[in-house]
């Protein structure tokens, strides 16, 4: 992967903090729009949802997932242009008494302190979305693909 395209990738994992997530509900393909938060290494995202959520159904240990993270659009510019990330791997509930949901805890709140509530509330659970695939689009005729190792670039940098 060329420079530009490690720059673009990191930014939109980055900078970005919304992220649109596909799950499988009931058999059928379901998209939220979700807050995530990236693991330490740049090979996961956590986001936190209440189990009352309808993509909640789609998130249990095991289940794949594919999420989108995009730049943003503008009137003026081309819509070929958008740098884009379509990633896709395996869900990860953390258990609330293991130390990995304490650092991704932590990692998500420093990111959104608001969320220090939702905490609170008995119905919502931290998941780790591993990714395991991707192809990142950052413009026109920029198209690569991602692999686990791919993040690694990111955090070795």
């Amino acid at each position: 992967m060329k420079d530009e395209d490690i720059d673009v990738l990191e930014r939109l994992l980055t900078e970005t903090r919304v992220l649109s997530l596909g799950v499988l509900v009931g058999g059928e393909p379901y998209v939220g729009l979700l807050p995530f938060a990236m693991s330490r290494g740049l090979g996961s995202a956590l986001i936190h949802a209440s189990r009352l959520a309808r993509h909640s159904e789609g998130l249990g240990t095991g289940a794949s997932f594919s999420a989108l993270i995009h730049g943003a659009d503008h009137p003026d510019a081309d819509p070929l242009q958008v740098a884009r990330v379509t990633l896709s791997g395996t869900v990860h509930e953390l258990e609330k008494t293991g130390d990995e949901y304490h650092e991704g805890r932590s990692l998500y709140i420093e990111r959104f302190p608001t969320s220090a509530r939702t905490f609170q509330l008995g119905d919502f659970n931290l998941y780790r979305l591993v990714f395991e695939k991707g192809r990142l689009v950052a413009g026109f005729a920029r198209a690569v693909n991602l692999r686990p190792e791919s993040f690694s670039q990111l955090s070795s940098r």
